[in-house]
């Protein structure tokens, strides 16, 4: 089972930057894609952005322009986020699926981002 350790949240004025790191327990092929979701209070789990081994991206509209995902080959995804919005607030997780379909899913890191 990879096991996924977020690190890199915190509170940020709106403007400001962070950037969140995720790492897998397994730094081989195994894993396929990985990507960032979160959850804000009182609403549903979205999605972010997502990143393949193929290093093909994908970003929620919301992001576009602002959040850029990279990957390195030892399996840990980045996001790092730029012109933070108080709508960015949100409990942020890393995912990741194997190349057999097992989806892991990290503790959450808060971003707050005040006004």
């Amino acid at each position: 089972q990879v096991q996924l350790v977020e690190s890199g949240g915190g509170l940020v004025q709106a403007g400001g930057s962070l950037r969140l790191s995720c790492a897998a327990s397994e730094s081989g092929n195994s894993i396929d894609a990985m990507a960032w979701y979160r959850q804000a209070p009182g609403k549903q789990r979205e999605l972010v952005a997502a990143i393949t081994s193929g290093g093909s991206t994908n970003y929620a509209d919301s992001v576009k322009g602002r959040f850029t995902i990279s990957r390195d080959n030892a399996n840990t995804v980045y996001l790092q986020m730029n012109s933070l919005k108080p709508e960015d607030t949100a409990v942020y997780y890393c995912y990741a699926r194997t190349i057999w379909g097992l989806v892991t899913w990290g503790q959450g890191t808060q971003v707050t981002v005040s006004s």
